[in-house]
């Protein structure tokens, strides 16, 4: 028989009406409700419908339409709804608010805080759960990238060295302070490029491409700047770093590549006062 993806989407067949939803076939788990107010308009017997299957107040499956902030094996950061004397209760975008005991941690949870966490399906009680104990889910395998390789990156913790990310929902990472030219925050989701990959596994990884890519991807940013801007940057050769990265989220360097290579495209001019384009 087919398995039921607790806290996962499961594309079901709806069986039965009744008077507070639809019924569908959860396989072995028996019927699941769709509350009424899930329930897409002209569903009728025999439809199929994309549903995310949780646990009601009572521990009963149930399903939903609504997308949740996270499912089963995701690391999310979530906030805080409220707490009791069991753990804390996580808004993750669902009726029933997500579990985090107090076992699972690494500080007191408080209402309205935000917290980096891993959902899981407790083994004991088999309840969708979370834990701040994240580094206990990262994969700690050989991770198998090359430089330059384009990931997804969740912000995880502040370092003195840049951050820590979560690479791919799956591996650990971070980002050196040198290496990030504009405002980044715990819990973001940003697109980030593999910078190397160590013989301990340890993978650093950066906000932009580097080498060549970077310079013909910010060329064409910079392009787009000038087409918005009647043709005319005023930043350049004399400008500062700090402008230059507040304005682009790229270093000064990276601006004087792309500077030059539209240069040599005979895309621009360059004048005492800024780079007009052609």
């Amino acid at each position: 028989m087919k398995n039921i993806r607790l806290g996962d989407y499961n594309r079901l067949t709806a069986v039965r009406k009744a008077d507070h939803g639809v019924y569908l076939d959860g396989f072995d788990a028996g019927d699941i409700l769709l509350p009424n107010k899930y329930v897409p308009a002209g569903l009728k017997y025999g439809d199929e419908v994309e549903v995310f299957v949780y646990l009601d107040q009572e521990e009963r499956l149930v399903a939903t339409t609504e997308h949740p902030l996270a499912k089963v094996g995701d690391f999310a950061c979530l906030e805080v709804a409220w707490t009791n004397k069991y753990g804390a209760f996580l808004h993750w975008g669902l009726t029933k608010d997500l579990f985090c005991p107090f076992r699972e941690q690494k500080k007191r949870m408080t209402q309205g805080s935000r917290h980096i966490v891993h959902v899981h399906i407790d083994e004991e009680s088999y309840r969708l759960m979370a834990s701040a104990k994240v580094e206990r889910y990262i994969n700690h395998d050989m991770p198998p990238y090359r430089h330059n390789d384009s990931v997804d990156l969740l912000i995880w913790q502040k370092t003195e060295l840049g951050y820590k990310v979560i690479i791919d929902n799956e591996f650990a990472g971070q980002i050196y302070s040198n290496q990030i030219f504009r405002d980044v925050y715990v819990g973001e989701h940003v697109k980030g490029y593999v910078d190397v990959v160590r013989e301990d596994g340890k993978t650093d990884v950066m906000l932009q491409p580097s080498g060549r890519q970077l310079t013909k991807d910010f060329a064409d940013t910079l392009t787009d700047y000038l087409i918005a801007h009647d043709g005319f940057c005023p930043y350049g050769d004399k400008t500062d770093a700090e402008t230059i990265r507040e304005v682009f989220g790229v270093s000064k360097k990276t601006l004087k590549r792309a500077i030059g290579d539209l240069y040599k495209r005979k895309l621009i001019v360059i004048g005492e006062n800024g780079i007009k384009l052609v």
